[in-house]
């Protein structure tokens, strides 16, 4: 670890908690498993990763990390959340299940597995103009998409006319897989948010 790097987490409940740690690790950060809420307190940023939104949802309820987490959002921890992340995030979930209770952080609405089902999955080039001109690639599985975005919610991304990545202040949520593919710029936009507000 080098002295000084970003001290992050990635939440470690369910999902492709491995794929976000290397990548983390390959930009230089300190990454940490965050299942607790003194692991939560021990980071300055936290990555959301993919898997069962409302199996996330029930653990971190059940572990009593929802408050925390939404507390340290709402501070303005940066967050970036990929797939079930994006959905975890959101204001409101529009097919979740009737007890599923999002953290919240962005002003979207989110409908899940809205790519269709895992023989659905696909990889496609993305144009993300906040991070270069270069296109990212993006793996889809079992994708959520944005239906509605909220005032002071910026559009990052969009596979025709289904918005797939967006940002709101600190927080980033996209419905793809960047860790998969070996895509560093969005983590790397994730600590270098990081870096900026432990410096203010």
């Amino acid at each position: 670890m080098t002295t000084g790097a970003p001290r992050v987490g990635v939440l470690a409940l369910q999902g492709d908690v491995r794929e976000h740690v290397a990548m983390l690790e390959s930009l230089g950060a300190e990454v940490s498993l965050v299942r607790s809420p003194p692991q939560l307190a021990a980071v300055d940023g936290l990555v959301l990763p993919g898997g069962e939104s409302s199996v996330i949802d029930k653990l971190a309820r059940h572990l009593g990390l929802r408050e925390p987490i939404r507390e340290r959002i709402a501070a303005g921890m940066p967050v970036l959340g990929t797939c079930a992340g994006l959905i975890l995030l959101a204001e409101r979930i529009l097919d979740g299940l009737p007890t599923q209770l999002p953290f919240g952080g962005l002003d979207v609405d989110v409908r899940r597995n809205a790519f269709g089902s895992q023989v659905d999955s696909f990889e496609t080039e993305l144009d993300v103009p906040a991070l270069g001109d270069e296109p990212v690639h993006a793996t889809f599985i079992r994708a959520p998409v944005v239906e509605r975005v909220g005032e002071g919610v910026e559009v990052l991304a969009a596979v025709g006319e289904r918005i797939v990545a967006v940002e709101q202040g600190t927080v980033t949520g996209i419905a793809f897989h960047p860790e998969v593919g070996g895509e560093p710029r969005f983590h790397r936009r994730f600590l270098d948010r990081v870096e900026r507000v432990g410096r203010a």
